[in-house]
């Protein structure tokens, strides 16, 4: 496993109810789960780093000298597809979880057997997006709703009196 992991709090939450499940089941993923959330430092959703692996992240990753491959870390395998996914479920999935670009860990397979593990590039995370999005959202502003006509004096200043001439009266009573 990596050794310095950055979490948000929502993925937190979800390995601490991951690790409560698999320690009632004696499940061996749960010590990997120990091991994650003992090493991890909890980061707000807003705060996290665009280039750090957070759930339903896609991201490209090499083990070992093997070609890169490119996948999107999701919670379980019931949600993903097939090939296009990576669950947290398994020890490659836990492991990039909260590792940044560039950064590398180990992973330790079933037989013992220790793979080095490293994050090539962070291609999508949903809490960068999220940040992109609002920012581009035109931001609330006052609307010029009406606009007085230069008759109506502002406020504060004194108002000329109006005169009617001798052509403007139409020579009857006023209505009052």
């Amino acid at each position: 496993m990596n050794r310095t992991c950055r979490l948000t709090t929502k993925d937190f939450a979800i390995l601490e109810t991951m690790l409560e499940r698999r320690r009632a089941l004696d499940d061996p993923l749960a010590q990997l789960l120990e091991k994650k959330l003992a090493n991890a430092s909890v980061v707000l959703l807003d705060s996290i780093d665009a280039d750090v692996v957070t759930m339903n992240s896609r991201v490209t990753f090499r083990i070992g000298a093997n070609p890169a491959e490119t996948r999107t870390v999701i919670q379980n395998e019931v949600r993903g597809v097939v090939g296009a996914s990576l669950p947290v479920t398994t020890p490659w999935g836990l492991s990039l979880l909260g590792m940044g670009e560039g950064e590398a860990g180990f992973v330790e397979r079933s037989g013992g057997e220790i793979e080095p593990i490293r994050v090539v590039k962070v291609l999508f995370q949903p809490e960068a997006a999220r940040r992109a999005t609002i920012a581009r959202q035109a931001r609330p502003a006052l609307r010029l709703v009406y606009s007085a006509n230069s008759i109506v004096p502002p406020l504060g200043a004194v108002e000329k009196i109006r005169q009617t001439g001798a052509d403007d009266d139409p020579g009857g009573p006023t209505a009052a």
